[in-house]
């Protein structure tokens, strides 16, 4: 039996205990390959990678472990200042060729969400588990991409619903275990295929004792979900070191509460009701972005609350709406990202009330 959608998400609050002069939020950057002749669309160069990370340590970044950061972040512990962290999608060999010299010169840990499939096969531009125990011994992380990197919302024709979720439970437990089998170790996180997720998936995590990954931009902290965590992209259209500084240095925005309807769209267009925490903030200057429509149209429902909603309805595939606000200091900007499906009945997605 599916679980229902929730369709809003009160955001916890932050302990003010011994956070007052640390930071409480962490910003984590998601790449693929680091290779000049792969898809631009998920690829930085070396060159490009060696730029981010010069900056990184020039402008005195703290780049942490992120398993024991969002340990952190969870039990309200204090992180360092300017705190960031590192990821990778997919077992791509150009990680270890091209990658890895360049953060081990730097000695900055690293974490990689390995789909297991290709590994196990010995496909020549994966990863081997010999190359991942080599980086295991300069701050390497490897986590859990599922075994297939399949669409994880998406049935197979004529499969059952509880026969899906049993499929998905053994795409994470497979790998869990040669995790631990090759490489004596599993941070217990999870980066979803394609950033997608529903309620029952995100519970199947919980239960599993692990932390997941999405595909909206932001940044982490206490209140965020733990099932359901943002990255910023930092490869392709994102590569820019410009685009990356904001990034690195933004807030999650002080919401209250979000509604977003649900993880899918429909023929309507998207709309998100957002409500800030009090405090004293640059509302006016609050932004909200849809995928491919420009600014989405704003409505004050009160002096805390707006709902921001799409011109169009999305087609199909994944679509979000960013909404950014810059901070009284005007080095920082707040953050926030929803992503929803919109299907088509041939690719057999889930119920979309599930």
């Amino acid at each position: 039996m599916l679980s229902k959608v929730r369709y809003g998400v009160v955001l916890g609050a932050l302990s003010t205990s011994a956070l007052v002069q640390a930071q409480d939020y962490l910003p984590v950057l998601q790449y693929h390959h680091v290779n000049s002749s792969t898809p631009s669309s998920t690829s930085v160069t070396p060159e490009q990678f060696t730029e981010h990370m010069d900056y990184l340590k020039e402008a005195n970044f703290k780049v942490v472990d992120l398993a024991s950061a969002l340990a952190d972040l969870k039990a309200n512990k204090a992180l360092p200042d300017k705190a960031v962290a590192i990821t990778f999608d997919d077992a791509w060999r150009s990680i270890y060729q091209a990658g890895f010299p360049i953060l081990k010169e730097r000695n900055f840990p690293f974490t990689v969400f390995i789909n297991t499939e290709p590994v196990e096969r010995h496909m020549r531009k994966h990863l081997t588990w010999e190359q991942m125990k080599e980086m295991q011994l300069s701050g390497g992380v490897f986590a859990n991409h599922t075994v297939r990197h399949p669409y994880m919302l998406r049935k197979i024709k004529g499969e059952t619903d509880e026969a899906w979720l049993s499929r998905m439970s053994n795409e994470l437990d497979e790998v869990e275990a040669l995790l631990l089998k090759n490489l004596d170790s599993s941070p217990k996180m999870l980066a979803y295929p394609f950033g997608e997720s529903n309620d029952t998936i995100r519970e199947l995590v919980k239960e599993k004792g692990m932390m997941a990954f999405g595909q909206q931009s932001g940044v982490v902290n206490a209140g965020s979900n733990f099932e359901n965590l943002p990255r910023f992209p930092a490869s392709g259209a994102y590569s820019k070191l410009s685009t990356l500084k904001t990034k690195l240095n933004s807030k999650p925005m002080p919401l209250l509460y979000e509604m977003t309807g649900g993880d899918f769209a429909t023929d309507e267009p998207v709309a998100i009701t957002l409500t800030f925490k009090q405090g004293k903030y640059r509302l006016k200057d609050l932004t909200c972005y849809v995928s491919g429509q420009g600014k989405a149209t704003l409505e004050w429902i009160s002096e805390k609350e707006v709902t921001a909603t799409a011109k169009k309805p999305f087609g199909v595939g994944r679509g979000r709406i960013n909404c950014t606000m810059p901070d009284y200091s005007g080095k920082h900007y707040y953050w926030y990202s929803n992503v929803w499906i919109r299907t088509s009945p041939e690719q057999g997605y889930v119920s979309e009330k599930s």
